[in-house]
């Protein structure tokens, strides 16, 4: 089984294309980050909003929108827990 690769070129098409995330970027330039919850830690207990803000932070800091586990443990045990 073999499989070629195709183009279509059609200059139409191409010239009408818009590439939302350049301009995104732009709008960025700034520094501002866009959140989906900016007051989502009100109403926690101190630890839970002490990680929440970690999480954030780790998340801004290596432009992560979703963290692993692994990166989780990560940021808990940067914030001085650890399993007893």
């Amino acid at each position: 089984m073999s499989f070629e690769k195709t183009t279509v070129e059609n200059e139409a098409e191409n010239t009408n294309f818009v590439d939302r995330r350049a301009a995104r970027k732009q709008d960025n330039a700034g520094g501002f980050e866009r959140r989906q919850f900016s007051d989502g830690h009100q109403g926690l207990s101190p630890e839970a909003a002490e990680l929440g803000i970690a999480i954030d932070q780790y998340k801004l800091s290596n432009s992560r929108r979703y963290i692993t586990h692994e990166e989780m443990i990560q940021v808990i045990k940067s914030i001085g827990y650890a399993k007893s």
